[in-house]
């Protein structure tokens, strides 16, 4: 009784502080503290300025040669990719065009950038969040050019408008969070040094970044869109937190992953689905109101199967 109390103690520390935020925002948002013109400039500024300095700072100060294995990079881009063909294959017997592309992103495209980080700053501090910065650098690209690919398979392109490659290949490139890897692995490796001033600047920054993010991510949940929510929604929440995590998680404790590194990776496959799949999905096409719906139920089921994971790889002594 006393190994199930600690062990479900361990578990609230860890995803309670992240979630609790989530609804928080999510309250504020509902009497008027957070408006949408306040979400909007606050994520902008998260995702192009706090956000890459914390993954700069985090990458920075950690022994990069402990963290940096390119087996797992190879692992996780491996069963992504497999993940993706099971899933396109299952997309074959879903009836309308507009819903198979959405389906398919909200089912793998997980929100690594804010609640990944998050949850594993909280299990594992400093350490735990240069790992999960690495492999969302690798992820980010892929989960982008699968979603690009997954939306336009079935795409309607009676309008006579293609795929914008360059564009999609400039915003890759472009993307501040792996500019910030980019930079900081270099940086860390033959530990250049930076002022201070510069440093203590950057702390100030990274330090807002995950309660910004999350009251941000909060703010944004559509619950009225839950209203509509199909057996189609549901099934790709399941697939998310539950049917593509696990074989996943057990494959990377086959090979001899445990620790850490398991935990992370069990984090990194669990997050909700992200919400930039919903403005993926109405850019190109998609059913706009589905992919609404697939980012709701992840959030809201991810806070009990996120914690149940947690509390599971604690309890066998594998996190």
């Amino acid at each position: 009784m006393e190994l199930f109390f600690s062990t479900l103690s361990f578990t609230l520390n860890v995803t309670a502080p992240v979630f609790i935020l989530v609804f928080l925002g999510l309250l504020f948002g509902k009497i008027g503290l957070i408006n949408d013109e306040f979400n909007r400039v606050a994520s902008r500024l998260v995702f192009n300025v706090t956000l890459p300095t914390l993954v700069f700072l985090t990458l920075l100060h950690t022994d990069l040669t402990q963290v940096f294995a390119f087996d797992l990079l190879a692992y996780a881009a491996l069963v992504t990719l497999a993940a993706f063909g099971w899933l396109i294959w299952h997309a074959r017997y879903i009836i309308a065009n507009e819903d198979k592309g959405v389906f398919v992103q909200g089912s793998f495209r997980g929100n690594l950038g804010i609640l990944g980080l998050a949850l594993a700053a909280n299990q594992y501090g400093d350490e735990g969040l240069a790992l999960t910065s690495i492999l969302l650098a690798l992820l980010i690209v892929l989960y982008n050019l699968l979603s690009v690919v997954a939306l336009n398979l079935w795409r309607d392109t009676t309008d006579g408008k293609g795929v914008n490659w360059r564009r999609i290949v400039s915003d890759i490139i472009k993307n501040p969070l792996i500019i910030a890897v980019f930079i900081a692995i270099p940086t860390s490796l033959y530990q250049v040094p930076l002022p201070a001033v510069v440093l203590k600047v950057g702390d100030y920054f990274a330090s807002m970044t995950l309660p910004l993010a999350l009251l941000c991510i909060g703010a944004a949940l559509d619950l009225s869109a839950l209203r509509e929510t199909s057996g189609l929604a549901l099934k790709a929440t399941a697939y998310k937190l539950l049917l593509l995590p696990v074989p996943m998680v057990f494959g990377a404790w086959l090979l001899g992953y445990e620790g850490m590194t398991l935990g992370v990776l069990f984090l990194v496959f669990s997050c909700p689905t992200a919400a930039a799949s919903y403005v993926m999905a109405r850019a190109m096409g998609g059913n706009a109101v589905l992919a609404a719906n697939i980012v709701a139920l992840t959030t809201l089921f991810g806070t009990l199967t996120i914690s149940i994971g947690v509390f599971a790889l604690h309890w066998f002594g594998l996190s």
